[in-house]
C-alpha cells in the first residue's frame, strides 16, 4: 500500500503490487536488462539497470526521497520529481503499483482444441498448475538430494556401460529394424518418455517456485508430442534453480530407462535383450541430444541461464554480422558481450559441423558393416 509523508511527491512511499516478478540481470545484445512481469496478465517488458535499481526498492517503506538518495550514491545523479512522475506513470499505466486498479486477466479460450487436423494442439487438463502441484506433492520425497544423488550416479553408470557396448547395440538396432512389431513397441515407449520429459519440467518448476501454464498435446502430422508450458522460473534469483528446471526433462528420460537397463543386464543374448538394447540406445540418444546447447534444446536453455543471457543465439548472430559489416558498432559492445557472442557464434557453428560429420560417419559405418 502507498503511504505518504510531508514533502510532496518525494515523500510518497509507493510499493509494487504483490506478486510482480523481477528477473536477475540478463545480457541482451549490447545491453544489460531486467525483465518485469505481471503474473496476472502475463505481460512482461524490459528495463535497464538504473530503472531496476528504483523499481526494486518500491517496497512501501522507503520514501522516493530516500530511494533517490541511494540512487545518487550509486549512479552519481540526482532524480527530480519529473523523473519520478515518468517512472510512476509507466508503472501505474501497467497496473503494477499497489493501491491502484487491478488488471483484468486475459480471457482464456474455452476451446480445448485449436488448429486443424494436420496441425494443432489440445489442452489436456483444465488447470495445469494445480495438476503439477498434485504431482509435486506426490513425488516430493523423491526430490531430496539423498535420493537424487544415487539416481544421478546410476544414470551415469548406465550411460558408461552402454557407451562401452555401442557396437553390439548397433547390431541389435539393425536386427530390430526388420521386425515391425517390437519396433512399434520401442517407439511407443520412447514417446511415453517424451511425455514424462515434459511433465518433469513442470514438477521441477513447482519444486523451485515456478508455475505451469498449460499441459497439452501438440501435433503436426504424422508427429504428435506432449508439451508443458513452464512460466515464471526465469525470474528466480538462483541459477541452480533455473538449471534444475531445464535439466529435469533429460534426467527424467534417463530415469525412465533405469528399470529397462536392469532388466537388460539380467538377460542373456535373446530377442528381448535386443529389443531392450535398442530402447536403451535410442532413449539415451534422446536424453543426451537434449543437452546439446543449440536452440530449441534444453541444453541451449541451460547455457542461457548459466551465462545470464537472453536470446543467446540471435544475439550472437546479430553481433557476428555487425563484426563483419560494421566493426565500430561491434566494438561498442561491452567486453563480456563480445566474448560470449564470439564464443557462442563460432562454437555453435563448429558444433553443428561436428554433429553433422559425426552423424554421417555413424550412418556410413552402420550401413557398410551390415
Amino acid at each position: 500500500m502507498t503511504r505518504t509523508e510531508p514533502g510532496g511527491l518525494l515523500g510518497h512511499r509507493p510499493a509494487l503490487r504483490d506478486g510482480i516478478l523481477l528477473s536477475p540481470p540478463l545480457l541482451s545484445g549490447a545491453a544489460t536488462v531486467h525483465l518485469v512481469k505481471d503474473p496476472v496478465t502475463g505481460t512482461a517488458f524490459e528495463i535497464g539497470p538504473k530503472e531496476y535499481f528504483l523499481v526494486s526498492r518500491l517496497d512501501g517503506h522507503r520514501t522516493l526521497a530516500e530511494i533517490g538518495t541511494e540512487y545518487g550514491r550509486a549512479f552519481n545523479r540526482r532524480l527530480g520529481e519529473a523523473n519520478w512522475q515518468q517512472l510512476l506513470g509507466l508503472l501505474g499505466s501497467r497496473h503494477l503499483l499497489a493501491g491502484g486498479p487491478l488488471p483484468s486477466p486475459p480471457e482464456r479460450s474455452a476451446r480445448a482444441v485449436t488448429g486443424t487436423l494436420g496441425k494443432g494442439s489440445v489442452r489436456l487438463v483444465a488447470d495445469a498448475d494445480a495438476t503439477t502441484a498434485r504431482l509435486h506433492r506426490l513425488l516430493r520425497p523423491l526430490l531430496h538430494p539423498v535420493v537424487l544423488v544415487p539416481l544421478v550416479v546410476l544414470c551415469l553408470a548406465m550411460e558408461v556401460v552402454l557407451a562401452l557396448d555401442v557396437p553390439a547395440l548397433a547390431d541389435d538396432t539393425w536386427w530390430l529394424l526388420h521386425r515391425p512389431v517390437p519396433l512399434v513397441a520401442v517407439a511407443t515407449l520412447l514417446w511415453l518418455s517424451t511425455a514424462l520429459h515434459e511433465l518433469a519440467h513442470g514438477i521441477a518448476a513447482r519444486h523451485v517456485g515456478g508455475t505451469v501454464g498449460e499441459i497439452g498435446l501438440r501435433w503436426r502430422l504424422p508427429a504428435a508430442i506432449m508439451y508443458c508450458t513452464v512460466e515464471n522460473y526465469r525470474y528466480l534469483s538462483r541459477r541452480r534453480q533455473q538449471l534444475a528446471v531445464a535439466l529435469a526433462g533429460a534426467f527424467a528420460n534417463l530415469l525412465f530407462l533405469l528399470p529397462f537397463w536392469a532388466w537388460w543386464g539380467l538377460l542373456a543374448d535373446d530377442s528381448t535383450r535386443k529389443v531392450l538394447s535398442v530402447l536403451l540406445l535410442a532413449g539415451s540418444v534422446q536424453a543426451l541430444v537434449n543437452l546439446v546447447p543449440l536452440p530449441p534444446l534444453d541444453g541451449y536453455t541451460m547455457l542461457g541461464h548459466a551465462l545470464r543471457v537472453t536470446r543467446l543465439a540471435p544475439g550472437s548472430g546479430e553481433y557476428m554480422r555487425l563484426w563483419l559489416r560494421d566493426r565500430p558498432r561491434a566494438e561498442a559492445y561491452p567486453p563480456r558481450a563480445r566474448r560470449l557472442y564470439t564464443a557462442y557464434g563460432t562454437g555453435s557453428a563448429l558444433l553443428v559441423l561436428g554433429l553433422l560429420t559425426g552423424a554421417l560417419l555413424a550412418v556410413w559405418a552402420f550401413l557398410t558393416t551390415r
